[in-house]
């Protein structure tokens, strides 16, 4: 029992698992804020192209 206990506590693989998934969130979570970001500013512009069609 003390033997399968010490292989659990030094198998380390399901954390690499865990780490690019945290990584992938961090990139997502940067991908939308960009987006937000930008889509205020196209909005002005397309705005200001519609209003200047008119």
């Amino acid at each position: 029992m003390k033997n399968l206990i010490r292989k659990f506590i030094a198998d380390e693989s399901g954390a690499t698992a865990i780490e690019y998934g945290l990584i992938a969130a961090g990139i997502s979570l940067m991908i939308i804020a960009a987006v937000n970001g930008l889509g205020g500013s196209l909005k002005g512009k397309f705005g200001a192209l519609n209003t200047s069609l008119k």
